[in-house]
């Protein structure tokens, strides 16, 4: 497989999913239930019951997923060196759903800073080397649809969580802290399903080890280090989700139903990312990204002009595209991009990408929307999502060496 624009011709029919990534999948699908049973909700419960401000929102999303990001490049080189992944995903795992619940029992902002910290170092464990292992574990050919199938179930937790949260209010409208507690159920289930169910037997990469960790992108082509380059002004542009709600707020969707329009957009990003991740393996996934950056500045822009409740709904569903475009196409591309010795450190530099943006993209984020209103700040993130696709159209060119690089690739796999 390459990563040129041009259709892959006589593709190989699917095989059955490897039970890693079912095993995956079904965890992503409970991790999701958990967290967006409280996510949602998060954003105004910061804002209107502990009195936080939109800035103090900021700061605590964008540094939550700062140190996650962070912690990924690190714990996707742990992982290539001791050639077993599944304590990460273990560990990272059962610490998020063990403290997620806490959250109900904060009664300050800086409290919910603190166990948001907690909650992504968990996050910042396991994502890189659950990604490597899906890629260890999934022939080159498959990795859009596997890629995809995970985005596919966590998007369908997503979609759960919130489902379950507007009904757990519709009944029960005073207990949102129960309803953050109760977060442990699916977190517990989680943790049995690692324990029981993610094979002890992993795909050993043949080679070299991958050596001490050093911050540097030398063993690393051009493509890889110029798609981190566009990665990093994109995320520039593209703050928390969480602001999202808030102007559904602002528009006029009532607090009770802002789980019900997450749900619904976490249904569209599900069946989005299944099908657009079978599409990567055909088409490549870099015509996928461009498009998906594109669709973004577009999207983005319309939440600034929208001016009723129900211009947000629609808006919800056009975003999800993005996430379906892009999500299987990125991860598809790191792993293709990547060595078979170094698939942890090339995620982790993927996700460390990310994270040294987010934290000042929300906190800019934050700062605009407070001062001068959504259409500055909304604004500003659609002209570096354009800036971004122009980039990264121009530095993941592969050369004629590169393709005949790629050629080889394919035909060894």
């Amino acid at each position: 497989m390459t990563i040129d624009d041009a259709p892959h011709e006589g593709v190989s029919p699917p095989k059955k999913m490897p039970r890693a990534v079912l095993v995956l999948g079904l965890a992503s699908l409970l991790n999701d239930i958990a967290s967006e049973m409280v996510f949602p909700l998060l954003p105004m419960f910061v804002v209107t019951v502990l009195g936080g401000t939109r800035a103090s929102l900021g700061i605590i999303e964008g540094a939550a997923d700062s140190l996650a990001s962070l912690l990924k490049l690190v714990a996707g080189h742990w992982s290539d060196q001791s050639r077993n992944r599944r304590r990460f995903i273990l560990f990272g795992y059962g610490m998020t759903a063990l403290l997620r619940p806490i959250l109900g029992f904060m009664t300050a902002p800086w409290q919910v800073g603190a166990i948001r910290l907690a909650d992504r170092f968990g996050k910042g464990v396991r994502s890189a080397p659950r990604d490597a292992l899906i890629a260890d574990v999934t022939p080159p050919n498959e990795r859009g649809r596997a890629f995809g199938f995970n985005r596919s179930m966590d998007h369908a937790g997503a979609a759960i969580g919130p489902l379950f949260a507007m009904l757990f209010l519709w009944f029960w409208p005073d207990q949102l802290r129960v309803l953050m507690v109760l977060a442990v159920i699916p977190g517990a289930l989680l943790i049995a399903l690692i324990t029981l169910g993610l094979p002890r037997a992993e795909a050993h990469q043949e080679g070299e080890s991958a050596g001490p960790l050093h911050l540097t992108l030398r063993p690393f082509d051009r493509r890889f280090r110029g798609f981190l380059v566009a990665l990093v002004l994109f995320t520039l542009g593209n703050s928390s989700d969480a602001f999202l709600l808030i102007r559904a707020g602002e528009l006029g969707v009532p607090t009770v139903w802002l789980p019900g329009l997450w749900c619904v957009f976490h249904i569209a990003k599900s069946f989005g990312a299944g099908w657009m991740g079978k599409q990567v393996d055909r088409f490549g996934p870099r015509r996928m990204i461009v498009a998906g950056w594109a669709w973004y500045a577009v999207v983005y822009l319309l939440f600034a002009l929208a001016t009723a409740a129900w211009h947000m709904w629609a808006l919800f569903l056009l975003y999800a595209v993005f996430y379906s475009l892009t999500e299987p196409a990125e991860k598809t591309l790191v792993a293709l991009l990547a060595g078979p010795n170094r698939r942890g450190l090339a995620f982790g530099w993927f996700n460390f990408s990310v994270g040294i943006a987010t934290l000042p993209a929300s906190v800019v984020f934050g700062f605009l929307y407070d001062r001068f209103g959504p259409l500055v700040a909304f604004g500003s993130g659609s002209a570096l999502a354009i800036a971004a696709s122009v980039l990264f159209t121009v530095v993941t060119r592969p050369s004629a060496e590169d393709q005949s690089t790629d050629t080889v690739t394919q035909t060894v796999a």
